[in-house]
């Protein structure tokens, strides 16, 4: 029988932007109105969670 399915594995991962996959780059990048390039400075310079990725951005840093 299988298991029930919980929200836990997704609310984790949408915590997270992941630099990598250009799907992710891009909805972050046209939701906060900045480039892709953005996008992927602002991971590599504050890690892979969206609140601090999109903090970054908003203060253009």
């Amino acid at each position: 029988m299988a298991k029930d399915q919980t929200s836990r594995g997704r609310a984790q991962d949408r915590a997270r932007v992941a630099g990598g996959q250009d799907h992710e780059v891009r909805y972050e990048a046209t939701k906060e109105g900045v480039g892709a390039k953005d996008v992927k400075d602002a991971v590599k310079a504050v890690g892979n969670s969206r609140k601090k990725v999109e903090d970054r951005l908003e203060s253009g840093k």
